[in-house]
């Protein structure tokens, strides 16, 4: 019996260098066949927010995946998300937002990636782990659960822990899920705007905090946001800048060693894909 991918629509918010869409997502091997309609590419949005409800509203299928342009989907993805969207069926039919990597405690986050600078993070697990927040660089959801993304919300930082606190104070769970994913980033700097939009969530949800998202921890007392500006004040000082790092010319250049490491216990002894984050 020949296997039938599940059907969803690929959401991509598109900016800047064109090329960074082409040499990820582009060509990632599946969208060579899948419909016309199942993939939308977003451009000229102020905010992450209003280019993906705008995308729920176009949505044809139920279920929607929202990538960044620098994520490139091996081929077996897509059956990697039907694993998990079979096992939920059965666990959690109302759950609220999948990923690829979130975060679960303080010091723990599960998820299965390569990451430029980091390499690959985790290893394959079996079923979805529950986790608090999830990295925006892939979001999964239903348009039938009504969850859509805060308009309030400015630029294009913290969606995705603000879509993942909105389940949760609707009683939906979210999950991080074993799909192997490249995410061809480039860090550098953190801009203004995404202190803008981290004060944004902390206040709209500080009945919540702390909260642990993949990046940094909101509190009360804001002590990452405080320990962060202080090194970047200090590394000015001396006059040290942080420069961006260079993405891959190609993302499936890292396949290989993936698949040869695949039988590796990257996670020692720690339950599930749960490893020390950041």
């Amino acid at each position: 019996m020949s296997y039938s991918p599940p059907d969803v629509t690929f959401v991509v918010s598109r900016s800047g260098d064109p090329s960074i869409f082409e040499r990820n997502v582009a060509v990632s091997p599946f969208f060579k066949a899948i419909r016309p309609d199942r993939l939308i590419v977003q451009q000229g949005f102020r905010s992450a927010a209003d280019a993906y409800n705008d995308a729920i509203d176009k949505s044809k299928t139920d279920v929607i995946v929202f990538a960044h342009q620098d994520v490139y989907f091996p081929g077996e993805w897509l059956a990697d998300l039907d694993r998990s969207l079979k096992i939920l069926e059965k666990s959690d039919p109302d759950w609220g937002v999948l990923g690829c990597a979130g975060a679960k405690h303080p010091r723990q986050w599960a998820g299965y990636l390569y990451s430029v600078g980091l390499g690959v993070i985790g290893a394959p697990f079996e079923r979805p782990i529950p986790i608090q927040t999830l990295d925006e660089f892939i979001l999964i959801l239903r348009k039938s659960s009504g969850l859509r993304f805060d308009p309030q919300l400015p630029h294009f930082h913290f969606y995705g822990t603000d879509i993942c606190m909105t389940a949760r104070e609707r009683k939906k769970g979210c999950y991080a899920i074993s799909a192997f994913t490249v995410h061809n980033t480039s860090y550098g700097p953190l801009a203004p705007e995404f202190y803008k939009c981290y004060w944004y969530v902390r206040n709209k949800w500080s009945k919540f905090l702390p909260i642990k998202t993949p990046c940094i921890r909101i509190t009360r007392w804001n002590d990452d946001v405080l320990y962060r500006q202080l090194k970047h004040a200090f590394y000015s000082l001396l006059g040290k800048h942080m420069k961006p790092l260079p993405r891959l010319e190609d993302p499936r250049s890292v396949l290989p060693s993936v698949a040869a490491s695949s039988g590796k216990d990257q996670t020692s002894n720690v339950p599930g894909a749960l490893v020390g984050s950041k």
